[in-house]
Parts: structure tokens; C-alpha cells; sequence
């Protein structure tokens, strides 16, 4: 008995010492943490009072980017968060920081032709118009059939189209624009919903805004209302859980995150004048040289436009 007792113990404390371990590790690395970012931002803040206003645009930028990188690769994060934000100052000037991870939109060249149609749907397209739509968009990122006649690079010049399909993935959803037939306002409506950046064809439903939960193939309006009602509730570590909040296996679902993340910052200089610009960055693993990689960039967006005016011209 007594040898049981001192072994489990002995055990006990292995397990308490390892804990222990772990926590000074993490409080280790969260210290070094803030002393870089504080190291940074105070020779920032020193540099930046001497710069004109469009360095200073710039630099306040690049600030709200590699702090957001910091915070998400952190080695004191066990569990990578897939939105949040943080606001700093420099000098005299303000910038407020917000990041999601990309997997909260829909992926146009890996979700289902189905997913497509419906997010055109529950954005105000007709039914079998969202459909039409939908193929287009599965043509523009897929290659033709070797030997076939491309009936879609046909279809594309016999509208006149000023473009042809690029039948292969989308370099960017600003292309989602150049889609034969697409309606410009149904475009503006679904660019602040799609991605071609987040690495899965799932969405990640405990951060997707309602109108692209409301594109998972077979959801209802009831479904949907229940979901939302107490997802924030949700146990964020229980994937099964969540789905089964969605009413069960639920195809395109998903709680997985992305390594990469939309990154938007509101800019704020002494003088009142403020930009918004918006990064999409990637998170880079262990062995690499850096910490993150910038994939896309906007020096100005317009957030109730997804980022991107409506071209002038009539398709």
C-alpha cells in the first residue's frame, strides 16, 4: 500500500512539475513578447514624428501588420485565435487593428459549385439564375477538357466579353468581377464573402458572418436563426458539438482555422485624418526565415464595399 501511494505521488508531482514547466515557458514567452513589441514601438514612435504624412501612412501600416503577426505566432498562444484585434499609439497617432482568419469566407476555387449558388441566392439571386452564376464561376477556375472544344471561351466571345475565362484557379476575388454575366451589384454584395486565400473549401461557422453560413448546401432560415442564436456560447475546442449545432453532419462546416488572416487597421494621424487600409497576411510555420507573408494589400478600403468600388462599366 504504502509503495502505491508513494508512486502515485510520485507521479502526481511529475505531472505538477511538467505544468509547472509549461506555465513558465508560456509567462517566458509572452515577457519576451512584450519587450520586443514595446522595444519596437518605442523606436517607432521616435522615428515617426519626423516623417512627412505619407511615410508616416506607411509606417503606421507596416506597425499594425507585424504586431498582428506577433500576436498570432506568438509561442505563448496554445490555441491560434481566429479573430481579434488590438489598438496601439505612435507618437501622436492611433491605429486600431482587427484580424480574421480567412477560413470565415468562401474559398472560389475550392467550395462547391453548390456553396457558390447558394451565397448568390441568399444574396438576392434568382434560384436558377444564382445557378447560371455558380457555373460560371466553377468554368473560370477550372481547365477545359483536353481534345474538347472550350464551349466557355466561346460563350465569352460571342458576348463580346472584353475577357476571357482564365480557366484555371482565381488569382484574386477582384476577377470574380470579370465573370461572364454576373450582375455588378450581385458582385459588390459577395465580395466581402469570398477568398481565395484560406486554404480550405469549408467555412469556419463560429466566425463566418450569417450570409455565408446561410450558403452551407441545405441550410434553413430556422437553422440558421437557432445556429446564431448560441454559437457565441459554443465550446470553441468541441468541433463535434458545434456542427451538431447545425443540426447535424453539415456538408461545408467546419471549425478549422487558416494560416492565413485578413488584417485591417483604421489609421488615425495627429491631424484628424484617417485611412483604412486592409492586408491579407500568412502565418508562417517553424524553419521559417519569417514570421508571416504578405498576400494581398490595399492602402484604402471601403468596408461596406468589401474593399473594392463597382467598375464603372456595364457587363
Amino acid at each position: 500500500m504504502n509503495v502505491t501511494i508513494s508512486t502515485g505521488r510520485s507521479a502526481l508531482g511529475s505531472r505538477d512539475g511538467f505544468i509547472v514547466v509549461v506555465v513558465l515557458w508560456m509567462l517566458a514567452g509572452l515577457a519576451g513578447l512584450a519587450t520586443i513589441a514595446s522595444l519596437y514601438m518605442a523606436q517607432s514612435a521616435m522615428a515617426l514624428s519626423s516623417l512627412d504624412a505619407a511615410t508616416q501612412w506607411e509606417m503606421l501600416s507596416s506597425a499594425g501588420i507585424e504586431l498582428a503577426a506577433y500576436e498570432l505566432s506568438a509561442p505563448v498562444t496554445v490555441r491560434r485565435p481566429t479573430h481579434g484585434g488590438f489598438g496601439f499609439r505612435l507618437g501622436n497617432s492611433s491605429v486600431r487593428v482587427e484580424y480574421m482568419s480567412e477560413a470565415a469566407r468562401i474559398n472560389l476555387n475550392m467550395a462547391p459549385r453548390a456553396m457558390i449558388m447558394s451565397l448568390f441566392a441568399s444574396l438576392g439571386a434568382p434560384a436558377e439564375a444564382a445557378d447560371q452564376y455558380a457555373a460560371r464561376v466553377i468554368a473560370w477556375r477550372s481547365a477545359p477538357r483536353p481534345g474538347a472544344q472550350d464551349d466557355e471561351q466561346e460563350l465569352y466571345r460571342v458576348a463580346e466579353s472584353n475577357t476571357l475565362p482564365r480557366r484555371g484557379p482565381f488569382n484574386s476575388t477582384d476577377e470574380l468581377w470579370l465573370v461572364l454575366g454576373l450582375p455588378v451589384a450581385l458582385v459588390e454584395r459577395a465580395m466581402p464573402f469570398v477568398t481565395v486565400y484560406s486554404g480550405i473549401a469549408e467555412v469556419n461557422v463560429l466566425d463566418a458572418p450569417p450570409e455565408v453560413i446561410a450558403a452551407l448546401p441545405g441550410m434553413t432560415t430556422a437553422r440558421l436563426e437557432a445556429f446564431l442564436g448560441q454559437r457565441d456560447d459554443l465550446p470553441r475546442d468541441d468541433p463535434a458539438f458545434v456542427i451538431g449545432a447545425l443540426g447535424g453532419r453539415q456538408p461545408g462546416a467546419t471549425t478549422a482555422a487558416s494560416e492565413a488572416y485578413r488584417v485591417r487597421m483604421r489609421i488615425s494621424l495627429a491631424d484628424g485624418r484617417q485611412r483604412t487600409p486592409e492586408a491579407v497576411i500568412q502565418i508562417l510555420g517553424p524553419g521559417e526565415k519569417e514570421a508571416f507573408r504578405v498576400l494581398a494589400w490595399q492602402d484604402e478600403i471601403d468596408p461596406y464595399r468589401g474593399g473594392r468600388p463597382a467598375p464603372s462599366a456595364n457587363r
